[in-house]
């Protein structure tokens, strides 16, 4: 865990889930000395046939561990303001086409934008949350993996600026999973066997395809292969996503089908068959909205590596200016390029920060 000066005199205002990543981290800034306050945000409205996203269950986890932890916590609703700058966002972008990332955009609107405004202005020196990543404080604030490579979240905090970081901690960024589970369970913590959360909170253990018509309305077109020939429906371009292989409807027919690409103009699916398709492997993109986590460019050309998905591992590439965005041009070719997710820059164990694909090649 990252050490401050005079932790005793610091207060630091603790995002708790209800899950045992924030628990574990809220007993090792209580360990270390900080004066530590826990807070729950609900960030969607469940109405009374809702019960996919558990608030109420996630608020009385968090209470428990606050009363065994002996901290205060508060409550805060940010549902107005995730509706306003995630979901809706999420819509837009699913309307035209992309697949968007509604955790990226939740921490840099909700987590370390709402929550850091909310905690400052009840005195807090500090935030803390649950992710596992770290940071290295010198001129600058450096965002690094954390030591846990297969939870390391810096994929999904790729869009924080120095601002937020030199206010932030991240108490089990040094820790592997395994180890946070042992500890809670050492310390009896209620969330020491609570599954982890997957997936988005919002459509839970719904089919996404169910969940966005409450939405979006379907509009049923065709799935064609690559020389136009018709092989099957589907009810929105808006449901399926690049390199998508389930829900497609049509397997029996040799090889797995998958999406290869969609157009909204003319509400086609471009499919394909086989999971290395010479049309689901692309060497370049194209991406905007770019976050350099240093606060300043790096000199062009960039050579370093760079993921398009979380679970990938990052990929050597070089990247370069193109009239306002970043083109991208990888070593070996990509799967599955998909406009709407994120590529995020690393060199070595450094988060570089990353922006939003718009197009591959």
């Amino acid at each position: 865990m990252e050490h401050l000066p005079d932790c005793s005199s610091q207060h630091v205002i603790i995002g708790i889930s209800g899950g045992v990543d924030s628990s574990v981290a809220a007993h090792l800034l209580v360990e270390q000395g900080y004066r530590v306050t826990g807070l729950f945000m609900k960030n969607w409205e469940e109405d009374d046939s809702d019960t996919y996203c558990s608030a109420e269950e996630d608020l009385a986890d968090a209470q428990a561990i606050c009363d065994r932890l002996t901290i205060p916590l508060k409550s805060i609703n940010f549902a107005h303001e995730y509706w306003e700058r995630v979901f809706s966002r999420f819509l837009d972008e699913y309307r035209a086409g992309m697949t968007p990332n509604p955790d990226v955009l939740c921490n840099r609107e909700i987590k370390f934008r709402e929550f850091l405004d909310y905690a400052l202005e009840l005195g807090a020196d500090l935030i803390a949350t649950g992710h596992y990543a770290r940071l290295l404080r010198d001129e600058k604030i450096h965002l690094l993996k954390g030591v846990d490579r297969n939870k390391d979240q810096t994929y999904f905090l790729h869009t924080l600026e120095q601002k937020a970081l030199s206010r932030t901690l991240f108490p089990i960024g040094m820790m592997e999973k395994p180890a946070v589970r042992d500890l809670a369970r050492k310390l009896k913590l209620e969330t020491s066997e609570k599954r982890d959360s997957t997936g988005i909170c919002f459509i839970g253990e719904r089919k996404f395809s169910e969940f966005l018509a409450r939405f979006i309305p379907p509009e049923p077109g065709e799935l064609i292969t690559l020389d136009g020939r018709v092989v099957g429906s589907h009810q929105g371009v808006m449901y399926f996503t690049r390199g998508q292989r389930h829900g497609l409807g049509i397997g029996g027919q040799g090889a797995p089908w998958y999406v290869a690409g969609k157009e909204v103009s003319t509400n086609q699916i471009t499919v394909v068959q086989g999971h290395q398709h010479p049309a689901l492997l692309n060497t370049t993109l194209v991406a905007s909205e770019i976050n350099w986590i240093s606060g300043e460019k790096p000199e062009f050309p960039l050579t370093c590596r760079a993921k398009t998905r979380y679970r990938q591992q990052e990929q050597p590439c070089t990247v370069t200016q193109q009239e306002g965005a970043l083109k991208v041009v990888f070593e070996s070719p990509q799967w599955a390029i998909t406009p709407g997710q994120s590529v995020v820059f690393y060199h070595q164990d450094e988060c570089l920060g990353g922006g939003v694909i718009k197009s591959y090649s």
